[in-house]
């Protein structure tokens, strides 16, 4: 499973995505930044061996998407990715690893990070998700999809961690927040919902905002990892 896998088929004519890479292996900066540079509305602008040195580039040139690490000396990708959010929640955060463990997982889910890949993913599939995700779309490797949905309790164990919070997430949802999710979960951006169902941005955000408010979740990856384990749409 795929969270964004329809969104990769958007369009890409859109303006150049400004693109920092913050990876220790200096071999795997240059092959990045080398093969990204090659697609068209991909610009490498930045990169940083470690989270200390990324997070001055980050605030001095205030790109559109980060590539992180995870495994980064002092700092790790995890820690990093919170305070990017801390200080400019619109820059994007695709977290770029080898580690699928189970509390990396967990770890990444709650960073604020948009997007979630293996290093093993091509690289024209990591271009689209750098494009769609820069537009607001959400993405998890399968791979990742499949760890963090583990990590969520079964469905007989589901009312035991949500019951004071939400016992029955499905019916707190109106029918348009329902469909909302749906979309969601295919990886849309609230432009992108928006136009889905005819009405204005301010409106489709608005929904996104109830659903994740009434699903006790902080961000959409966490909306559509929980609206696919415990079945709500």
């Amino acid at each position: 499973m795929a969270i964004g896998e329809e969104a990769l088929m958007i369009s890409t004519k859109t303006k150049t995505v400004r693109v920092v890479i913050v990876e220790d292996y200096k071999l795997t900066r240059v092959g990045l930044r080398s093969s990204l540079n090659e697609f068209e509305g991909i610009n490498v602008i930045g990169e940083a061996e470690d989270a200390e040195k990324g997070l001055k580039v980050i605030k001095e040139i205030k790109p559109d998407v980060i590539l992180m690490d995870l495994g980064l000396p002092g700092i790790n990708g995890i820690e990093a990715t919170q305070q990017i959010k801390t200080f400019d929640e619109n820059i994007k955060v695709i977290i770029l690893t080898s580690h699928d463990r189970d509390e990396e997982v967990l770890a990444a889910l709650g960073s604020g990070a948009n997007a979630y890949c293996l290093k093993d993913i091509e690289p024209n599939t990591l271009v689209n998700v750098i494009k769609t995700v820069s537009q607001g779309a959400a993405w998890l490797d399968p791979a990742i999809a499949k760890v963090a949905l583990n990590l969520f309790p079964k469905p007989e164990s589901t009312k035991v961690l949500f019951s004071t919070e939400a016992p029955d997430a499905r019916a707190q949802l109106t029918e348009r927040e329902l469909e909302v999710l749906r979309l969601l979960v295919k990886g849309k951006s609230n432009t992108e919902i928006a136009k889905d169902l005819i009405v204005s941005v301010h409106t489709a955000k608005a929904h996104v905002c109830s659903i994740l408010q009434k699903l006790c979740v902080d961000d959409r990856v966490q909306a559509a990892v929980k609206a696919i384990r415990e079945n709500i749409i």
